[in-house]
């Protein structure tokens, strides 16, 4: 394999960033918002910590020890070409994905480039109804979707050393400082704390069944498993790397950045009277509102928004280097060449998704566009689907020497729960995700 990471913390940061991104930053809030609260908060830390956590050391595991790409991976393990197909799901679930992130990342770019000019925060606005106008515009919405797309293309033209890893090193840890100061000043405002305890006070008569599924698959989605995209990423890395120790880290970044996006939201969220169940708008609502009350809000508003933009990217980024390595690895063929012609189908295929609020806002099933549609199909079905079957490959048909070669390699004492890792992946990990998975349809 020719590219490598160049060191421990540039690849945790670009684990993390592939998990934070949209996860934490935009489909957490309005998730928690649309499920009640805290209870919702809780269920999505569990899963994490006991299912999320040990598909995302699986996915390390298969990756290193193959020292392939998802499609290839799978089989080397087990010398059997038939095990490709989870690779291949994993990059069709990648590209549906995408079709939708990359509209909801040129929002956040358009929003970020209508902030420098002071069109965002005027006097009196309407900031709902500024979203509905900007994602219903179709030559809007395009146009930050091409735009997305393009410097997604642009970044991973430049591989893993000089394009990823190089950009996550300097520009993650400014999202967390920007994070920290809208929470201290939307902690300021009256009404504040009746937002705290939404987030962080459990009320379990508000959890259902779909929101069972929810908090599992925003565990898998924030963590960025189920698709095999860390599989990918892992396939880079030497040995002198602790797979659990950098999987532990990323699940902490993750858990922690979720934390501090829902401080960030709610108090501003009740503080205005903003409906914490105004879905996908939500972030786009409350952050123009803390801001206007800012000295030089608006110029603090475009940096945080494309410090947000950067997150969104460094999970898109993960995205499309599932499908561009499937080629560039295996094939032979140019990367800069395969990730424009990535970028082109994507756009295409996105499309749909970024009209559904504007000319396609007719087309629709039980109340979903486009948009939602695919949004429920990769992250309430593909994921656990794709999560499922990794643990069930890792759990019962991979050798044991194998994981634990890997899973010791450079961990130290940690090694030593190995065994209750491989437990946890042929017992409770698929069972749960079956029981939720199930459960939506009986409850």
């Amino acid at each position: 394999m020719s590219e490598q990471w160049t060191s421990k913390i540039g690849f945790i940061l670009a684990s993390a960033g592939a998990a934070i991104g949209l996860g934490a930053l935009w489909r957490f809030p309005y998730l928690t918002g649309t499920n009640g609260g805290g209870a919702f908060f809780l269920l999505f830390i569990l899963f994490t910590v006991f299912i999320g956590l040990p598909l995302l050391i699986a996915e390390f595991v298969i990756g290193r020890g193959a020292k392939r790409e998802a499609v290839s991976a799978y089989p080397k393990l087990v010398n059997s070409k038939a095990w490709s197909w989870i690779g291949r799901f994993g990059v069709v679930g990648c590209f549906l994905l995408m079709t939708f992130y990359a509209v909801v990342g040129g929002w956040i770019l358009l929003y970020a480039l209508l902030s420098f000019g002071n069109f965002v925060l005027v006097d009196g606005r309407d900031y709902e109804q500024l979203f509905i106008s900007i994602t219903a515009s179709p030559w809007a919405s395009i146009l930050g979707l091409v735009l997305f797309v393009f410097l997604n293309v642009v970044v991973l033209s430049f591989g893993i050393k000089n394009g990823i890893e190089r950009a996550n090193k300097y520009l993650m840890p400014l999202l967390f400082l920007f994070l920290l100061i809208i929470i201290f000043r939307g902690l300021s405002l009256e009404g504040a704390m009746e937002g705290v305890r939404f987030f962080l006070q459990p009320d379990f008569s508000k959890i259902t069944a779909p929101g069972l599924l929810e908090a599992l698959g925003q565990s898998f989605f924030s963590l960025a498993v189920g698709f095999s995209c860390m599989v990918t990423y892992s396939s880079y890395l030497g040995e002198k790397q602790s797979l659990p120790g950098s999987a532990a880290y990323v699940a902490a970044m993750n858990v922690f950045v979720s934390l501090l996006a829902g401080l960030a939201i709610f108090p501003i969220v009740f503080a205005y009277g903003i409906e914490p169940a105004s879905g996908p708008g939500l972030l786009f609502i409350a952050l123009p509102a803390i801001f206007a009350q800012m000295p030089f809000g608006a110029l603090f508003l475009s940096l945080f928004l494309l410090l947000f933009f950067f997150a969104t990217i460094t999970s898109s980024l993960s995205l499309l280097e599932i499908i561009i390595s499937a080629f560039t690895q295996n094939k032979g063929w140019n990367r800069r060449n395969v990730a424009m012609g990535s970028g082109v189908v994507v756009i295409v295929a996105a499309i749909p998704s970024a009209l559904s609020a504007g000319l396609l806002s007719g087309f629709a099933w039980q109340e979903k566009t486009v948009f939602d549609l695919t949004d429920l199909l990769v992250s309430n079905v593909m994921l656990p689907v794709g999560c499922l079957l990794i643990a069930l490959f890792v759990g019962y048909k991979i050798k044991r020497d194998l994981l634990f070669h890997q899973f010791q390699l450079a961990a130290g004492p940690v090694g030593r729960i190995a065994p209750f890792w491989l437990f946890l992946m042929r017992t409770l990990v698929p069972a749960t995700i079956l029981l939720v998975f199930i459960a939506q349809f009986f409850l």
